[in-house]
C-alpha cells in the first residue's frame, strides 16, 4: 500500500485492511517534536501496531521514546529484566560463552496472549526492539480482536455479552511448559477476572481472551476452557492476522487492549535473536 502523509515529517504505509502500519523517516533515537510525536499516537490509535523500520536504539532511548505513551511496567517474571534497566523484559536465546544456546527463552511466547492480561490493570502497548533477529523464522503474528468479535454470528455476540474470563499466569505457565512461578511471583501474581469482550476507548468492541485466559468466571473449567477454545480459533483465523517478520533494527509496537500475538519458532541452535520489550501501563478493563 502507498505512504500517506500525516505530516511534513512523517509518512505512514498501511500493512492491512484494519490492523497495521509501517511508519517511515522517523528516528525515534532522538527526541520527538510535539507535532511528529502527536502524528505518531494518532497513527496508533488509529491502525493498533505500528512497525518502525532501522532504528539503532540504547536501552536508555527504548526506555525514553516508551515512557512517552506512559508510565512503564516492571514485570514479575523478574528472571527476564535487564539488571540495570528493570524497566526492559529482555528475550534472549544467547548463552553466557556467547552462543545460541539452542532453548527458547520463553515458551509462553509461542502461545496468542496479549500482555500482561493476569494483572488487575493490564497494559496497554507494548514496545519491541529487535537487537538480533533470527536468519528465519521469529516472527510475530498479531491478531486483530476487534474486527474478530465484530465478525462474529450476533448469537454467539448475545451468548458471550456478560461473560468474564479468569486470567491466571501461573496457569499460562504451565499450559507453555516454562518454568513454574515462584512462591514470591505467585503472590504478585494472583488470578483476576476480567470482561470477555472489552470496550476499546475508540468506542468498537473486542474479544479479550489469549493463553493467560484460564476459564469462565463461574463456569465448569471443561466448558470455559471449550468456549475460549473456539473463540481463540476464530479470532486467529487468516482473515483477522498480521505477520511481522522481523529485521534487526525494528521497532514494533502494539496495542494489548484491541489484539493477540504469538511469535513462531525458529532455530534456536543456530540464529541468535535477541529483542528487548517496555510495557505501557493501560487501564482496568470494562465491557460498558
Amino acid at each position: 500500500m502507498p505512504a500517506t502523509l500525516l505530516s511534513p515529517e512523517l509518512s505512514i504505509r498501511p500493512l492491512a485492511e484494519r490492523l497495521g502500519a509501517e511508519i517511515l523517516d522517523v528516528d525515534l533515537s532522538q527526541p520527538l517534536d510535539n507535532v511528529v510525536f502527536a502524528a505518531i499516537r494518532g497513527a496508533f490509535e488509529q491502525r493498533l501496531l505500528l512497525v518502525f523500520p532501522d532504528q539503532h536504539l540504547d536501552e536508555a532511548a527504548q526506555i525514553a521514546f516508551s515512557r512517552r505513551f506512559g508510565a512503564l511496567e516492571i514485570h514479575v517474571l523478574n528472571q527476564y529484566l535487564d539488571t540495570r534497566f528493570p524497566e526492559l523484559y529482555v528475550l534472549s536465546n544467547i548463552g553466557p560463552d556467547g552462543k545460541p544456546r539452542g532453548q527458547h527463552p520463553d515458551r509462553g511466547t509461542m502461545l496468542w496472549h496479549t500482555d500482561l492480561s493476569f494483572t488487575r490493570v493490564p497494559s496497554y502497548a507494548t514496545i519491541l526492539y529487535g537487537v538480533e533477529t533470527a536468519a528465519s523464522g521469529g516472527d510475530t503474528l498479531f491478531a486483530d480482536m476487534l474486527s474478530a468479535y465484530e465478525a462474529l454470528p450476533d448469537a454467539t455476540r448475545r451468548e458471550i455479552a456478560d461473560l468474564r474470563a479468569v486470567h491466571d499466569l501461573a496457569r499460562s505457565r504451565i499450559r507453555s511448559g516454562d518454568d513454574p512461578l515462584t512462591p514470591e511471583q505467585q503472590a504478585k501474581a494472583p488470578p483476576v477476572v476480567h470482561p470477555l469482550v472489552r470496550l476499546h476507548p475508540n468506542g468498537r468492541r473486542g474479544l479479550y481472551l489469549g493463553s493467560h485466559a484460564s476459564h469462565i468466571d463461574g463456569w465448569a473449567q471443561e466448558a470455559g476452557e471449550a468456549l475460549l477454545a473456539r473463540l481463540l480459533a476464530h479470532a486467529t483465523e487468516d482473515r483477522f492476522v498480521h505477520r511481522h517478520r522481523w529485521h534487526r533494527g525494528d521497532l514494533v509496537m502494539w496495542d494489548n487492549r484491541a489484539t493477540l500475538h504469538r511469535a513462531t519458532s525458529y532455530d534456536t541452535g543456530r540464529d541468535r535473536r535477541v529483542v528487548r520489550r517496555t510495557v505501557v501501563t493501560g487501564e482496568v478493563p470494562v465491557a460498558e
